[in-house]
């Protein structure tokens, strides 16, 4: 995940998340490789990130740009329902109210997309003295993002999803095989995985559930897949 920053003095470059569950499976499992997640912060880069981190105090350093998108864009349309969405748009705007927080459908948000702003995207507001993991947690809060694992004595690995994501979405994260090939999906929850010595244990109790191709798969599950190719 790509993170802009401006007006902070960030480090730039690739941080590794301290996940608490990631350190626990580690702790647990012993495996003899850890993937953990990265997220990479890029400075005053505001088109090609997932999310935008500014101090809460220089906001509308940020937000004058949209300002001016959405007014050129307000001068040029005739559409009467465009022009009260815009309206308010910029009113909101000049109440310091990022775009990503004026709860936008999806049509609307796909017209004041067309202005090109930049705040359409999360735009995380900090104080200046949080932590750098504090930062991303914030970052995944307001992207929708989540965790979920494979783990065992060769590799434990956290994947970053989107939440909703479905199990197949899950199983072409880890590898294109497992979702094309795709029978079943074994799922256990975090903390009962915790409970038991390994996921062959948590089947043998009855703690892991089979699911199918529609389960949707919940923040922090532990995840192996059946299939066959």
């Amino acid at each position: 995940m790509k993170i802009g920053f401006t007006g902070t003095e960030l480090a730039e470059g690739k941080v590794k998340y301290n996940d608490k569950c990631l350190i626990a499976l580690e702790k647990k499992d012993k495996p003899k490789k850890v993937t953990p997640f990265f997220a990479e912060f890029i400075s005053d880069e505001l088109v090609h990130v997932e999310a935008i981190i500014i101090p809460a105090d220089n906001i509308l350093d940020l937000l004058i740009f949209d300002l001016e998108k959405i007014e050129t864009r307000l001068s040029r349309t005739e559409n009467e329902a465009e022009k009260i969405l815009l309206q308010k748009a910029l009113q909101n705007l000049e109440e310091e109210i990022p775009l990503c927080d004026q709860g936008f459908n999806t049509d609307e948000a796909a017209i004041i997309l067309s202005a090109d702003p930049y705040s359409l995207k999360p735009v995380i507001q900090i104080s200046g003295d949080e932590d750098i993991d504090e930062i991303i947690t914030k970052v995944l809060e307001k992207t929708d993002y989540m965790f979920f694992y494979t783990t065992g004595p060769s590799e434990s690995h956290a994947w970053l999803i989107k939440k909703g994501s479905d199990i197949i979405t899950c199983a072409a994260k880890i590898h294109s095989d497992l979702a094309r090939g795709f029978i079943k999906g074994d799922i256990v929850s975090f903390n009962d995985y915790l409970e038991c010595h390994n996921f062959n244990e948590c089947k043998s109790k009855g703690i892991a559930k089979v699911v199918d191709r529609d389960y949707i798969v919940e923040p922090n599950e532990i995840i192996e897949i059946r299939f066959n190719v």
